[in-house]
Parts: C-alpha cells; sequence; structure tokens
C-alpha cells in the first residue's frame, strides 16, 4: 500500500457557495490543520484562515506585476550614423 495520507473530505450541511449560490455542494478538508473548501457544482475552492474567513489571494496590483524578462543576449540593439554623403546643401 501506499504511504500517503488519506485526506478526509466531508460535505457541509446548509452550506452555500459563495461563487454560485449553490446549497449543499461545499466540501471541506483540512491539509496541515488549514482548512480548504471547494464547490463541486462550479469548482470554487478557497482556503480559510483560523477565523474562518477566506484567506484572498493577492490582487494584481503595479506592485505585484511579476519581473519583466531578461533580453535575449544574442539579440543587440542596432546603432545608425548618420551618413555624411548626404548632407544637405546649405
Amino acid at each position: 500500500m501506499s504511504d500517503t495520507p488519506v485526506i478526509k473530505k466531508r460535505f457541509i450541511a446548509g452550506a452555500v457557495c459563495p461563487a454560485c449560490s449553490a446549497a449543499d455542494t461545499i466540501k471541506m478538508w483540512s491539509v496541515d490543520d488549514v482548512p480548504h473548501r471547494e464547490c463541486v457544482a462550479c469548482g470554487f475552492s478557497d482556503t480559510l484562515d483560523a477565523q474562518g474567513n477566506s484567506v484572498p489571494s493577492e490582487l494584481p496590483t503595479r506592485v505585484s506585476k511579476p519581473a519583466p524578462k531578461r533580453a535575449d543576449p544574442k539579440i543587440v540593439p542596432v546603432q545608425f550614423f548618420p551618413n555624411p554623403k548626404l548632407k544637405k546643401p546649405e
């Protein structure tokens, strides 16, 4: 048999999904004493804190944007030099 622990999931009677408002479709389980919940109707899932409040994921802001990709070292900028033969007569 496998050595992985069995996670016991249970349905919560009377619970309403915060996303689709379906009743009796929420299942809950704990991993390392951190409660998780998931709606079997719409697939909504989140993690709860010690008080039972939903832990929001980080909202995308200007501060939390991922770092820009580094430039490809094979690509080099092109520098243009003025052609003295094309100089306009004054």
